[in-house]
């Protein structure tokens, strides 16, 4: 960890079509105010007509360049894992990396992307039932999310992606790490979600690189909660249909914030203020 006296922060995003990332003006706002220097820079794969091959260079670059760390998104939470020394317990659990921390010569994996949705969730959503949840996604954020919603409770968790080899992988993942073969492969979207609870979306649809929802409009219904990761735009399609009929929903800036909060620690070695982190985000328009 840097120490807290003499911190400064050199940390990036890396990721394809990241350039709207509120996070690198959340990094900088927040050290600003601990009178901490911070440089936080998008290392987004699409300007640089980059694709995941480039992840070996780019994470060596950054840390043989003096990086504090980086935060990694979509679609490399999952590659980056055997390019780093060491994984901590959440991020070896989940399968995923969000956070990568440069410290003493070795590259350190964190998540902080299940901490963050847990908070969003026990905030928005703390009454909600949890009897049957189906999830759309099974990529790194849908790792995290899951393991998420599990730990919150929920009972049965079907997971959908369009890679059902990659949905099957998280789903015996997710039954190893919690009793009971409370998560399942999902087979008949139809039929899910006419027994489900809740809805949450952890696929990049509804980006707006990537409109559209991830389930058909006529599947939603009033008595459906709805959550999403997706927070540019912070309403989604998805999010306006469901609230248009009713729905309680979750946006995906709880989990926007509270993923940086940590990742900020990590950097830092300072507490973050997550109220002044949050209304930072709001501000932002």
């Amino acid at each position: 960890m840097p120490s807290p006296s003499t911190a400064s922060i050199l940390a990036g995003l890396i990721g394809a079509g990241i350039q709207a990332s509120r996070t690198p003006a959340l990094h900088e706002h927040e050290a600003d105010a601990q009178g901490v220097r911070c440089l936080y820079r998008l290392i987004d794969l699409d300007a640089l007509q980059l694709d995941l091959n480039a992840l070996p260079e780019l994470i060596s670059a950054a840390q043989h360049t003096g990086f504090t760390g980086l935060n990694i998104t979509f679609p490399c939470k999952q590659a980056v894992i055997p390019l780093l020394d060491e994984l901590s317990p959440e991020a070896r659990g989940i399968g995923a990396v969000n956070t990568v921390v440069f410290a003493n010569g070795k590259r350190i994996g964190h998540n902080t992307d299940c901490l963050g949705f847990a908070e969003g969730f026990r905030r928005g959503l703390a009454d909600v039932a949890r009897e049957q949840v189906v999830q759309m996604g099974a990529g790194g954020a849908g790792a995290a999310v899951a393991h998420a919603l599990l730990s919150e409770g929920v009972r049965q968790l079907i997971i959908f992606d369009v890679d059902a080899s990659r949905a099957q992988n998280l789903v015996d993942n997710l039954n190893q790490n919690f009793p009971g073969d409370r998560a399942q492969l999902g087979v008949d979207l139809a039929d899910a979600m006419q027994n489900a609870n809740g809805l949450v979306n952890t696929t990049p649809m509804g980006m707006v690189k990537l409109p559209g929802m991830p389930v058909p409009k006529a599947l939603l219904r009033a008595d459906l909660w709805v959550a999403e990761i997706v927070y540019f735009p912070l309403e989604t399609e998805l999010l306006r249909e469901a609230r248009a009929l009713g729905c309680r929903t979750l946006d995906g800036s709880t989990m926007a914030v509270f993923q940086a909060v940590k990742a900020f620690e990590l950097f830092s070695g300072l507490q973050a203020d997550a109220q002044r982190m949050q209304q930072h985000f709001h501000g932002m328009g």
